[in-house]
């Protein structure tokens, strides 16, 4: 009896491991197929607006046009969107992902970050943390003070101001593990 008593609770404690693993796999899977329904959807908007006749900006041209530093985001950025009526810009990225800058600031960027875009400043985000100290905090905002400034500030907790000329090019990222 206490044989048979022993095997059923091995067989509870291994089911409830795979389980416990089965689940781990699906999430895996999951946010696999998020992030390429992500790409593709992309894809075919840019595609779709290619074919439409729009003339396609590079997202670096689209920041200069918004008067802000064309480096805020990294090169390999997979597509963007934006709608100029709402001022909604929504950035895919491949993967999570940071960038060092060269002022030692780092930026840690979710596979899709949206934000409201206007004259001089980013409003709204959500997707992008800056390490503050020893801690990521998330960036809610980003502006540039005047027309000719030599300063862009990032509001995360708090308001810091850091060169522009850190933010001039596109940086390539280097993949997280996450967001």
């Amino acid at each position: 009896m206490e044989k048979a008593l022993i095997k059923v609770g091995s067989l509870k404690a291994g089911s409830f491991w795979l389980s416990k693993k089965a689940k781990e796999e699906f999430n895996n899977i999951t946010q696999d197929l998020t992030t390429v329904s992500n790409v593709v959807e992309g894809k075919a908007k840019w595609i779709f607006e290619k074919l439409k006749g729009k003339p396609v900006r590079s997202l670096p041209d689209l920041l200069r046009e918004y008067n802000l530093p064309p480096g805020l985001f990294p090169q390999n950025i997979t597509c963007y969107e934006f709608d100029e009526s709402k001022s909604k810009l929504t950035v895919h990225l491949p993967f999570a992902c940071e960038v060092s800058f060269k002022d030692s600031s780092v930026v840690r960027y979710a596979p899709r970050v949206k934000c409201i875009l206007l004259r001089g400043k980013i409003m709204g985000i959500e997707g992008m943390k800056m390490k503050v100290v020893l801690v990521w905090v998330k960036v809610t905002n980003v502006a540039v003070e005047g027309n000719k400034s030599e300063k862009v500030c990032f509001t995360a907790g708090v308001k810091k101001s850091r060169l522009t000329a850190a933010y001039v090019v596109p940086h390539e990222a280097v993949r997280v593990d996450e967001f």
